[in-house]
């Protein structure tokens, strides 16, 4: 597998994190079924996906940009699904978030 492939593969995981953060959010405490077992289903393949990713690419940086990555994207679903507009500083703290997924992903010596 070439790099381009990993990082489709880390896309495919966030994509799969920020699912299973959303109906997390849904499933309420695990108390209704289906948003629980989407949420199950959903992180399972994402650890899966995290795992190809890491042959690779070293597993620090895959899971720093996972993370980060993730993170951002759920906050973006969480503005537009739940309503939730993060304060100044959270934005922020997300500013920093997006400047440390760059600098292990351009700057560090991988």
């Amino acid at each position: 597998m070439n790099l381009a492939s990993s990082y489709m593969f880390l896309a495919l995981a966030v994509l799969l994190g920020v699912t299973s953060n959303s109906f997390a959010k849904s499933a309420e405490g695990f108390t209704i079924l289906f948003p629980s077992v989407i949420t199950a289903i959903t992180i399972v393949a994402c650890m899966y996906a995290l795992s190809i990713v890491m042959k690779n690419i070293p597993m620090g940086i895959t899971y720093a940009s996972f993370a980060g990555l993730t993170i951002i994207a759920t906050v973006v679903v969480g503005i537009i699904r739940f309503n939730q507009v993060p304060n100044l500083y959270s934005i922020i703290g997300l500013a920093f978030i997006v400047i440390g997924v760059l600098m292990v992903n351009l700057l560090a010596n991988n």
